[in-house]
């Protein structure tokens, strides 16, 4: 159970629902972790902006898999979940690609360089090497998208963060990691 409130979409802050409700029409229900953000209009208002304009950057491909290598990083089992999820079945990765994300690492060479840089910001808190930035701009990212990977980070460590210290409850299909595998 939720260490903090998780309200219904009905019983959220009236400011939030027309957020909410866009969510409800996106994804098809209102996952957790939008009505956990939801106590606060600032911070679902801030995350679901900060989201929607990432959501333009690199390729969704990419970006689930960065989410994917954060979420592992961080140990926050509520994303990895959904993550996994999503990559499955929205971005269409394979398993064993999934697989290999959680593990900061792809089998294709430019998304290897993405998210291995992803893992090295995170677990450097953003204290990368020269060397880190070469090898990004090697595999063919621009200054732009290094910006982007950073961000991307730091939209998904806010959520690992969030539903860490909430313990929201896991409500997309759980997919244990043998079966990600």
């Amino acid at each position: 159970m939720s260490r903090i409130s998780i309200p219904a979409k009905d019983d959220a802050p009236d400011a939030t629902k027309p957020t909410l409700d866009a969510v409800q029409k996106a994804v098809g229900f209102v996952p957790n972790v939008y009505r956990l953000a939801a106590n606060s209009p600032a911070v679902l208002t801030g995350f679901t902006s900060f989201q929607n304009a990432l959501s333009k950057t690199l390729d969704v491909k990419t970006r689930e898999r960065i989410a994917l290598a954060i979420a592992e990083v961080n140990g926050c089992d509520y994303c990895l979940t959904a993550h996994t999820y999503i990559g499955l079945n929205l971005a269409k990765i394979s398993p064993e690609e999934i697989a290999l994300n959680r593990k900061g690492a792809s089998a294709d060479a430019k998304a290897n360089a993405a998210v291995s840089f992803a893992v090295k910001i995170a677990e450097a808190r953003g204290h990368v090497t020269d060397a880190d930035i070469t090898a990004v701009r090697s595999a063919g990212f621009s200054d732009g998208q290094i910006v982007e990977i950073v961000a991307l980070v730091a939209e998904n460590t806010l959520t690992n963060y969030l539903n860490e210290v909430a313990k929201t409850d896991i409500d997309f299909p759980v997919i244990p990691a043998a079966d990600a595998a």
